[in-house]
């Protein structure tokens, strides 16, 4: 069976010889990217594993222990503040264009040419954009809150369009079925589209958890690089990735950076797996259902 297989492969390539070369091209193209990313990966633990110690996770940082902790917290913190602020917007948002707006809508249109603009801007900006309208006019300062927001502003376009992608592939069948046994455009929403779309919904809540474990320019400008666990939401924190960049930056703990970049490693990790089974899990209980 693979030795037939391989035959009409090769004659389906001796008559399109541009798909064995475009074949050729995606497979170098995976392979030269897993590739980078295993060593990026094996770099940073060869790097940092040796450099860990029990001080790093202190609960308190002083020059002398150049803790973690405070950071790790704050990162957490700032991952939790974020959603509850970006998700809510980002999902009824997508529900709004999907569900109540009208096809061909000029709204709409612009709406999404306006997200799509959002999500290729540079996170510099949104940093200084945060820092005039947040810690300038509205007088907040280098806080959590203002951070926060900065970052619920930078990963709204990802929500936004996943969950918009997520309910498009709802089929039309489930609002009909649900139109046709008396039930509302409300209740068809929150009772059979959005449980089926609930795994394309946490996909894109995913890729937003990364991007705010992993930002520093938006941070720097907005919350701050005071190491201790804020207060309060109008408390100044540094995060995991802004703790990493100080270290850098100082060029005196080296060694700590690396033991940093490996926690931050981890971290993304656990929390992408931590997310990703959840998704399958709802993903299995609305099929079930």
């Amino acid at each position: 069976m693979a030795k037939q297989n391989l035959k009409f492969a090769m004659q389906a390539y001796k008559k399109s010889p541009l798909s064995l070369l475009l074949r050729i091209l995606v497979i170098a193209a995976a392979a030269i990217t897993a590739f980078i990313l295993g060593a990026i990966i094996v770099y940073i633990l060869v790097k940092g594993i040796p450099n860990l110690r029990p001080e790093l996770f202190a609960w308190e940082y002083t020059t002398e222990n150049v803790s973690m902790m405070p950071a790790i917290i704050n990162t957490l913190l700032m991952v939790l503040l974020t959603l509850v602020i970006a998700a809510p917007v980002g999902i009824f948002s997508a529900i709004y264009l999907v569900e109540y707006a009208k096809r061909g809508n000029k709204f709409v249109s612009i709406i999404r040419m306006t997200t799509e603009t959002l999500s290729g801007i540079p996170s510099i900006v949104y940093g200084l954009f945060g820092y005039l309208l947040f810690a300038i006019s509205m007088k907040l300062g280098y806080t959590f809150l203002g951070g926060a927001l900065t970052l619920a502003i930078m990963v709204l376009p990802t929500i936004m369009r996943t969950t918009e992608e997520a309910l498009k592939a709802v089929p039309d069948s489930y609002r009909e079925g649900s139109f046709g046994l008396g039930a509302g455009r409300l209740r068809t929403v929150f009772q059979v589209v959005l449980p089926s779309a609930i795994p394309g919904i946490l996909s894109g809540v995913i890729l937003s958890i990364g991007r705010i474990v992993g930002e520093t320019a938006a941070l720097i400008f907005t919350a701050g690089t005071i190491a201790g666990i804020p207060h309060g939401v109008l408390s100044s924190g540094r995060t995991l990735a802004i703790h990493l960049y100080c270290l850098l930056n100082e060029g005196l703990y080296m060694e700590e950076a690396y033991a940093t970049a490996v926690v931050l490693l981890v971290l993304v990790v656990i929390i992408n797996a931590a997310s990703g089974g959840i998704a399958k899990r709802l993903s299995k209980k609305t099929g079930e259902k």
